[in-house]
């Protein structure tokens, strides 16, 4: 099979991260029969500095004209003091809406050879941690108008009912695939958008009668998920919640560098991208975890390419690789063997195997 893949780099460790996930992509097409065909394109600072821009329109149409985009991370302090329409991280708002991805998925899943590294007490742990958080991409305060009148600021938050039956019905499929829960968080006791959110949230419930709904305000939920993580099963929220949230999320799972996450619309041309940024701190220095970006791309196999027994191939090797007690900096612990961003892609190739 041939698919044609844009490949964002990105910034700070971004092309460190993602040429471990191509190492990867490239195993599994050499065992399985498959071709990568791989597009280089520039986002975020890179862009920039480059052209002025996070994203030109002939990048983003190298996006929409492939299969699926692979993406590292964005942004950084080198560009901080720019204007706020042309900051990296608008190109990448700019994709999203182009691409019409408005439903981002991003599991938190404990692995347990990591059960150590959660910051959780071991009895809350033990119960499991287990949950896909289901976040709307494109609508909500992030798109809204932004602008600064002398000494005031104001950012407006906007759902239409289509919007959210849209990103609902995601979060009911996605839980008739799971456990058949469904938690819809909101702030219905304050804002006007999350009571029409909760309405059409109850509304869309009567065509799933197997998956139970239920509702919660979000910083109940954002206590909750430290405190109780094992009774959430798909969380579906807006834009800004849910960015918040699956942040949290990552956290409790052990490492933030860990998590992949993808980003699907009405086809199946996805953003695939681990959900930490670019940490410029650490960039050029081979210490990155490449493991979420690596799961991003399993997850584009088996969401985008139907290649579920290629996906199951890498996460079994990302297994076999904890299992041999290797460890980034992020997540070592005590007898544990340290490895380097680039030494992890090569033990998880060794580990591949087709299945």
């Amino acid at each position: 099979m041939v698919k044609n893949i844009a490949v964002i780099r990105g910034d700070g460790i971004g092309p460190e991260i993602v040429n471990e996930a191509l190492r990867v992509l490239n195993k599994v097409a050499e065992l399985y029969g498959h071709t990568f065909n791989y597009t280089d394109v520039y986002m975020g600072g890179c862009a920039i500095d480059k052209f002025g821009d996070p994203l030109p329109e002939e990048e983003l149409k190298k996006c929409t004209d492939s299969d699926s985009v692979l993406l590292g991370a964005v942004g950084g302090d080198k560009w901080n003091n720019i204007e706020g329409s042309k900051r990296p991280e608008k190109g990448l708002l700019r994709l999203r809406a182009g691409m019409g991805v408005y439903s981002n998925n991003r599991p938190a899943k404990i692995w347990p050879q990591l059960s150590d590294a959660s910051p959780l007490k071991k009895s809350i742990v033990e119960n499991g941690i287990d949950f896909i958080i289901v976040r709307e991409l494109i609508g909500g305060i992030y798109f809204g108008e932004h602008k600064t009148e002398g000494d005031v600021a104001t950012d407006v938050l906007t759902y239409s009912e289509a919007e959210i039956e849209r990103i609902g019905r995601i979060g009911f499929e996605t839980a008739l695939k799971r456990n058949k829960k469904l938690c819809s968080v909101e702030k219905s006791n304050v804002l006007d958008s999350s009571r029409l959110w909760k309405k059409v949230m109850h509304k869309l419930s009567a065509e799933y009668p197997d998956v139970e709904l239920t509702d919660m305000l979000v910083d109940n939920c954002a206590m909750q998920i430290v405190k109780n993580p094992a009774q959430f099963d798909v969380i579906v929220t807006e834009n800004m919640f849910g960015d918040i949230l699956s942040d949290e999320a990552s956290q409790i799972t052990g490492s933030i560098g860990m998590i992949p996450s993808s980003s699907l619309g009405a086809t199946t041309c996805g953003l695939y991208e681990p959900i930490h940024g670019s940490a410029p701190d650490i960039a050029g220095k081979d210490v990155a975890n490449p493991v979420g970006t690596i799961l991003s791309a399993a997850m584009m196999l088996r969401f985008s390419f139907d290649m579920g027994r290629e996906a199951d191939a890498i996460e079994k090797a990302v297994g076999a690789y904890l299992d041999a007690g290797y460890r980034t900096a992020d997540i070592l612990s005590e007898g544990m063997t340290l490895v380097g961003c680039k030494k992890c892609g090569e033990l998880i190739c060794d580990y591949l195997k087709k299945e």
